[in-house]
């Protein structure tokens, strides 16, 4: 696209003292007249264009008119650099990969080489995440409501909301809105949302953080106290930390910790099969014992 061509056009001559019109032709696969045309379209912008001829001629831009290229070190572009890449982790394009090109034509001194920081927030569900996150994000900037086929816990729903945030937290990815449903701004998991939409505009509210603290998400409600075999340690500090349990002489984890719901409780306990033991509420004990009777009957029968 032509907008794209002089946008890094003009990023490289930003950053580099001179360059000709054979080396621009040849890093955009375009002739040298559509080059020339691309200067003349940056001139009538308003930039200081200089041309010269001859065997140290070029194309540059007038003295004072430059970015300093002390306003960014290098750990500042570093920073800034592995925050964009990781938005192309999730959006399947490399538009941010392209623009880091545009920033680091004839900036070798303020992009070094080695790039050491790298962040992915892609998933298992990268395929059908990608198009939500597009769909959410020109949702937002237009200002469209969404709609979508909702799964929880308390049952499936059809919703229409007013997008505000797409957040990233607790190793998923959440949108933040105004549901119209419910009449109040609500979280949703995209991971939950099927036959995602854009619906129609809407004029945006004055609208109020998400509150994201883990108490207002993750309540904690059940005090849960369970007996681990040493083995689990590394699961139960990778997901609690490791004051969630105290370790006894034999070698056993008491864990205790605040649980928001039961069945996801139950469920977690499971996957360690004959390595817990669940200890407390004395409710959710004998609930265990009934399903892992129930599941016994059902393979002795299957």
């Amino acid at each position: 696209m032509k907008i794209d061509r002089l946008i890094g056009i003009l990023s490289i001559l930003l950053q580099k003292e001179k360059v000709t019109a054979p080396e621009l032709a040849e890093k955009y696969e375009v002739s040298r007249r559509t080059i020339n045309r691309d200067i003349e379209a940056l001139c009538k912008a308003g930039i200081p264009i200089v041309t010269a001829q001859g065997q140290n001629g070029g194309i540059s831009i007038m003295e004072g008119y430059k970015i300093d290229s002390k306003l960014l070190t290098s750990a500042d572009m570093q920073a800034i650099l592995a925050g964009l890449r990781s938005l192309d982790s999730v959006s399947g394009t490399n538009q941010v990969a392209q623009l880091m090109e545009k920033l680091s034509a004839g900036a070798s001194n303020v992009i070094p080489g080695s790039q050491n920081i790298l962040i992915d927030l892609s998933s298992w569900y990268r395929e059908s995440l990608a198009p939500k996150v597009d769909c959410i994000r020109k949702s937002m900037d237009r200002h469209y409501t969404i709609s979508f086929h909702y799964y929880a816990p308390k049952g499936e729903s059809y919703r229409t909301i007013e997008p505000y945030y797409l957040i990233f937290r607790w190793s998923s990815w959440y949108v933040w809105g105004y549901c119209r449903d419910r009449k109040d701004y609500r979280l949703f998991k995209l991971n939950r949302m099927d036959e995602l939409r854009q619906g129609e505009p809407f004029t945006a509210r004055s609208v109020p953080l998400p509150d994201l603290g883990n108490e207002r998400i993750f309540p904690g409600g059940i005090r849960v106290k369970a007996l681990f075999e040493p083995e689990c340690k590394w699961r139960l500090v990778e997901e609690f930390g490791t004051n969630c349990f105290e370790e006894r002489e034999d070698g056993k984890l008491l864990f205790h910790a605040g649980y928001t719901d039961a069945e996801n409780l139950l469920t977690w306990l499971l996957t360690f099969r004959d390595k817990a033991v669940l200890l407390e509420p004395e409710e959710l004990r004998e609930e265990l014992i009934a399903s892992v009777k129930k599941m016994e009957r059902m393979y002795k029968e299957g």
